[in-house]
């Protein structure tokens, strides 16, 4: 994205243009539309996946015998 010799200036100006042609391309009003949008799609993501951990979590625990439990609480060293 950025050349030999590109100043700050001319690397945001590249920048916004490549936003801007992103923006477009996806039919969005403004860039911040268009970033907005694009955050929403990451922490979307990013919550889907931690909900897959969850629900494999889940599973484990269902999978547990509640005869095992029992016997373990058996042993516990207080009143159960």
């Amino acid at each position: 994205m950025t050349g030999e010799g590109m100043t700050s200036v001319s690397v945001s100006y590249e920048v916004r243009r490549q936003l801007n042609t992103l923006r477009t391309m996806d039919g969005h009003r403004s860039v911040d539309d268009f970033l907005t949008d694009l955050i929403r799609a990451h922490k979307l993501a990013k919550m889907n996946g931690e909900l897959e951990n969850l629900r494999i979590q889940m599973k484990e625990v269902a999978d547990v015998s509640a005869e095992h439990l029992v016997q373990r609480l058996n042993l516990a060293p207080f009143k159960v």
